[in-house]
Protein backbone atom coordinates (compact mmCIF):
# COMPACT_ATOMS: atom_id res chain seq x y z
CA UNK A 1 0.00 0.00 0.00
CA UNK A 2 2.43 2.37 0.80
CA UNK A 3 4.30 1.40 -2.43
CA UNK A 4 1.18 2.85 -3.80
CA UNK A 5 1.16 6.24 -2.25
CA UNK A 6 4.79 6.35 -2.69
CA UNK A 7 4.24 6.06 -7.02
CA UNK A 8 1.29 9.05 -6.33
CA UNK A 9 3.44 11.11 -5.17
CA UNK A 10 5.88 11.17 -7.49
CA UNK A 11 3.40 10.94 -10.61
CA UNK A 12 1.76 14.10 -8.53
CA UNK A 13 5.44 15.58 -8.23
CA UNK A 14 6.10 15.20 -12.02
CA UNK A 15 2.94 16.31 -12.60
CA UNK A 16 3.48 19.58 -10.43
CA UNK A 17 6.70 20.65 -12.06
CA UNK A 18 4.97 20.63 -15.84
CA UNK A 19 2.41 23.10 -14.41
CA UNK A 20 6.05 25.14 -13.05
CA UNK A 21 7.19 24.69 -16.65
CA UNK A 22 4.25 26.77 -17.74
CA UNK A 23 5.60 30.20 -15.68
CA UNK A 24 7.70 32.40 -16.84
CA UNK A 25 10.27 34.95 -15.73
CA UNK A 26 8.92 37.94 -17.46
CA UNK A 27 12.29 39.18 -18.32
CA UNK A 28 13.74 35.94 -19.44
CA UNK A 29 12.16 34.20 -22.13
CA UNK A 30 12.90 30.56 -20.18
CA UNK A 31 10.27 29.13 -17.59
CA UNK A 32 11.43 29.14 -14.24
CA UNK A 33 11.90 25.32 -14.08
CA UNK A 34 14.64 25.82 -16.93
CA UNK A 35 16.12 28.90 -15.67
CA UNK A 36 17.06 27.04 -12.52
CA UNK A 37 14.71 28.66 -10.19
CA UNK A 38 13.19 25.51 -8.65
CA UNK A 39 15.45 24.10 -5.75
CA UNK A 40 13.05 21.62 -4.16
CA UNK A 41 9.70 20.11 -4.73
CA UNK A 42 8.12 18.43 -1.93
CA UNK A 43 5.06 16.39 -1.81
CA UNK A 44 3.82 14.75 1.38
CA UNK A 45 0.99 12.30 1.99
CA UNK A 46 -2.00 14.60 2.55
CA UNK A 47 -0.48 15.74 -1.16
CA UNK A 48 0.18 19.30 0.44
CA UNK A 49 3.42 20.68 -1.80
CA UNK A 50 6.04 23.04 -0.33
CA UNK A 51 8.62 24.21 -3.03
CA UNK A 52 11.54 25.85 -2.41
CA UNK A 53 12.61 28.41 -5.01
CA UNK A 54 14.77 30.97 -5.80
CA UNK A 55 15.02 34.56 -7.65
CA UNK A 56 17.32 35.60 -10.06
CA UNK A 57 18.30 38.75 -7.36
CA UNK A 58 16.69 39.54 -4.15
CA UNK A 59 15.76 42.55 -5.89
CA UNK A 60 13.52 40.59 -8.89
CA UNK A 61 10.62 43.04 -9.90
CA UNK A 62 8.74 39.94 -9.73
CA UNK A 63 9.66 38.68 -5.82
CA UNK A 64 6.16 39.24 -4.90
CA UNK A 65 3.81 38.05 -7.53
CA UNK A 66 6.18 35.31 -9.21
CA UNK A 67 5.82 33.09 -6.33
CA UNK A 68 2.43 33.63 -5.46
CA UNK A 69 1.80 32.70 -9.17
CA UNK A 70 3.62 29.61 -8.50
CA UNK A 71 1.58 29.26 -5.73
CA UNK A 72 -1.83 29.69 -7.03
CA UNK A 73 -1.27 27.41 -10.25
CA UNK A 74 -0.06 24.84 -7.47
CA UNK A 75 -3.18 24.80 -5.46
CA UNK A 76 -5.68 25.30 -8.83
CA UNK A 77 -4.38 21.59 -9.39
CA UNK A 78 -6.64 18.33 -8.52
CA UNK A 79 -5.39 16.92 -5.85
CA UNK A 80 -3.68 19.50 -4.47
CA UNK A 81 -4.57 19.57 -0.66
CA UNK A 82 -2.47 22.82 -0.21
CA UNK A 83 0.65 24.41 -1.69
CA UNK A 84 3.71 26.90 0.00
CA UNK A 85 6.47 28.62 -2.13
CA UNK A 86 9.60 29.25 0.34
CA UNK A 87 12.04 32.14 -1.12
CA UNK A 88 15.96 31.35 -0.40
CA UNK A 89 18.43 32.99 -1.88
CA UNK A 90 20.84 30.21 -0.14
CA UNK A 91 22.51 28.96 -2.44
CA UNK A 92 22.55 32.74 -4.99
CA UNK A 93 21.05 32.41 -8.11
CA UNK A 94 23.73 31.67 -10.44
CA UNK A 95 23.47 31.16 -14.67
CA UNK A 96 24.98 27.42 -13.79
CA UNK A 97 21.39 26.38 -12.73
CA UNK A 98 20.26 26.88 -16.08
CA UNK A 99 19.27 23.96 -17.55
CA UNK A 100 21.19 23.07 -21.29
CA UNK A 101 17.77 23.63 -22.94
CA UNK A 102 18.07 27.42 -21.36
CA UNK A 103 21.16 28.18 -22.20
CA UNK A 104 20.72 27.21 -25.99
CA UNK A 105 17.38 29.23 -25.82
CA UNK A 106 19.56 32.11 -24.30
CA UNK A 107 22.04 31.87 -27.13
CA UNK A 108 24.82 31.11 -24.08
CA UNK A 109 25.94 27.76 -26.03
Amino acid sequence: MSEEIKMDTTELGEKIVNVIKTIYDPEIPVDIYELGLIYDVFVNEDYAVKILMTLTTPNCPVAESLPLEVENKIKSMPSITDAEVEITFDPPWTQELMSEEAKLELGML
